[in-house]
């Protein structure tokens, strides 16, 4: 079968940095899923995973943790979902990513397809998804519920990425007021078009922006980008008794005191611990992508693919790659059949 991968850790403008393949077909087993690829978007993730580095693999590196595809055989242990099924998902880091023509996944981390959205559109949404929605109602512990929520409010930083994009529809769905960061014009009218009801820059300091909106301190801070980089900005703009979380590591020489001294509670978020861990609770994402699957369907939460190509080849997602890769794209880059 078809697959796209490296062997060798390369700049991405090296036409070895991510090459066409002809790999042997996966055969699936106890809970996994058999899935024909027929779209995959591109991640952070994946470009962090393939950067340059002195390294060689004796077999291929295949990434890839966004897909939309067919159900084309179940393992004997499955029960969740039967051959011809339509789904998404954002699949595991310690497996094969789905940069192949078919790709072994475990169905208690995979939803049904939303029934409006092709499977490009489908494509840009799970592990952003995913992301969004155990850090704000799980690590935050936010709740659901608009009336609850109406007094407070929360800064994303980096609200018009990949994660952002799905993170401000969402928690602007549970009534908290959004305020979200970019740097741009373009970035910030993304945001505010997708649930942000103010930008600001993160570009310059967070308080002032924050007070001119009459949000002196904030009770929910989500961090999209390096928290290092923001780290003055967060705790200072963070509320007493606030909470904060970030889906990248915190570099051993941020001062922590400040959140002690505020009792502010610190929590991270990785889509993948998971099914890294094979945790016990694994199947919550296979039900967080069957909700968000509904909301969708419902008109409540929109694709964020901003940018389709076709076909999927190693051309096509080394030119992906280094989009993502130069830190100004916005919503997701998808790539669409073999």
């Amino acid at each position: 079968m078809k697959a796209i991968g490296f062997y060798r850790y390369l700049p991405i403008e090296n036409e070895e940095s991510l090459i066409d393949l002809d790999i042997e077909k996966p055969t699936p087993r106890g809970h996994d899923l058999l899935v024909q690829v027929k779209a995959i978007s591109v991640n952070p993730t994946d470009v962090k995973s393939r950067a340059p580095r002195d390294q060689i693999e004796e077999i291929p590196q295949i990434l890839g943790r966004d897909v939309a595809g067919i159900v084309a055989q179940v393992g004997p242990e499955c029960t969740l979902f039967q051959v011809g099924d339509e789904v998404y998902y954002a699949g595991s880091n310690i497996r094969p990513g789905g940069n192949s023509e078919f790709h072994l996944v475990d169905e208690r981390i995979v939803g049904h397809k939303p029934h409006t959205l092709d499977f490009a559109q489908a494509a840009a949404l799970p592990l952003t998804s995913l992301t969004s929605l155990e850090g704000l109602f799980e690590r935050l512990g936010i709740s659901h519920d608009p009336a609850i929520n109406k007094e407070k409010t929360i800064l994303i930083i980096g609200a018009a990425g990949g994660v952002g994009s799905i993170a401000t529809q969402l928690a602007n769905l549970a009534g908290l007021t959004v305020i979200g960061t970019a740097s741009r014009t373009e970035s910030a009218q993304w945001a505010r078009e997708h649930g942000a009801a103010h930008t600001i820059s993160h570009t310059r300091a967070f308080v002032p922006q924050l007070k001119a909106l009459g949000f002196p301190l904030v009770d929910y801070i989500f961090c999209l980008n390096s928290p290092n980089q923001h780290w003055g900005d967060i705790v200072e703009s963070i509320a007493p008794q606030g909470k904060i979380c970030s889906i990248l590591p915190i570099d051993a020489s941020a001062d922590l005191s400040p959140l002690f001294q505020k009792s502010v509670t610190l929590v991270w978020e990785l889509m993948f611990t998971r099914p890294m861990f094979q945790t016990a609770d694994m199947i919550e994402q296979h039900k967080h992508l069957e909700a968000l699957a509904r909301l969708v369907d419902a008109g409540k939460i929109q694709t964020t693919l901003t940018e389709l190509l076709e076909p999927i080849n190693a051309a096509n997602l080394r030119a992906a790659h280094a989009k993502v890769e130069s830190g100004r794209a916005i919503g997701k880059i998808v790539l669409a059949n073999f």
